[in-house]
Order: structure tokens, then sequence, then C-alpha cells
């Protein structure tokens, strides 16, 4: 497996585990990176199978204010009163999409964010969400309206979410939210 594939899994495990970790699931557990005859490398929570240990470290939760501001975000306006059909709105089946957290502007407190984007009506089976930050990559497409961003380093970082159907062509692209890190 190459570093780069190996990088690709371990971010996305580490974001799969970080959504359980927020919800509860993962906390404290350890998981087992097992290397195969092939070099393929799998996690499992199976200590039988063998491999060597990870003891997951928990992300930080989110403050009460972040909390307040995402379930507000969730709540959708009812089909009826929807713009449609508008230049710039997202491409059917949503009605919305952007990023809801942080907000424009936000001076984050540490280097580290949950970043959410606002889909209405909610993500399909078939289409992923990417993040970017300052127009490139930083976590790959997932099913999921909830990235958690760390190591930010200083300074001014403009997000971005790219919308990817399920032949993982791109979509829609959010506006950019520009968020200020000490």
């Amino acid at each position: 497996m190459s570093k780069v594939t190996a990088v690709v899994v371990s971010s996305v495990l580490i974001t799969f585990l970080g959504v359980g970790v927020v919800g509860g699931a993962a906390f404290g557990q350890t998981v087992y990176r097992v290397t195969d005859e092939h070099g393929n490398v799998t996690f499992t929570d199976d200590p039988d199978r063998g491999g060597e240990a990870l003891e997951l470290t928990p992300l930080p939760s989110l403050p009460p204010a972040l909390r307040t501001a995402i379930s507000t975000v969730r709540e959708t306006t009812p089909a009826a009163v929807r713009p449609r059909g508008k230049p710039g709105q997202p491409f059917m089946p949503y009605d919305h999409f952007s990023i809801a957290v942080p907000q424009q502007g936000a001076r984050l407190t540490e280097r580290s964010t949950a970043v959410e984007v606002a889909i209405a009506p909610p993500l399909r089976e078939d289409h992923q969400v990417r993040l970017l930050v300052n127009g490139e990559i930083s976590q790959t497409a997932l099913h999921s309206d909830v990235f958690w961003l760390t190591g930010l380093p200083a300074g001014q970082h403009e997000l971005q979410a790219e919308l990817l159907d399920s032949s993982q062509r791109l979509q829609h692209r959010t506006p950019a939210v520009t968020i200020t890190v000490p």
C-alpha cells in the first residue's frame, strides 16, 4: 500500500471513528491495525484478528454554543416556502447547500473546529461531500454533512464544501466561508 493510500485510509478511519467519539460509541476503545500477507491494511475492534493495538484519543467535544448553532441550522424551511430555480441554487434534488458552522468571519479559539454543511433535503445515500481548505482537498468525499478540522495553522483560511454525485462528479460548491485561527 502506498503512503498516500495509507494516509487516505487513516484519514477516513479517523473521521469515521471521530464521529463515533462524538456520539460516545468509540470513546476510549482500542482499535487494531492488521496488515495481511499482501500488505493490505484493515482496522478492527476484534483483538483475535491480531495486529497492532492503537488507542484512540478522544476528539474534543463541541462547545455548547456550537451545539446550539448546529441544532438551529438543522431546522429546515418547509418545502412550500423554499426558493426554487434561482441562479446559483444547488443542482436538483437539493434546495440548500452551504457551510453553516463555522460562520463567515468566525475567529476560532483553538486550531480545530467542526464544520457542518447544511443540506436540504438531507444528503442522498449515493451522494458525498468533501471539504476544501484554501482551495485544497482537506477531507476526502464522505457521505456526511459534518467534518472535523484539526491542526489548522494560524491565519485566515477559506472553507468550502463540494457535493459529488454517484459518479463522483462535482455538482456544486458552497460559497467560501473565511475563518481566522489564532
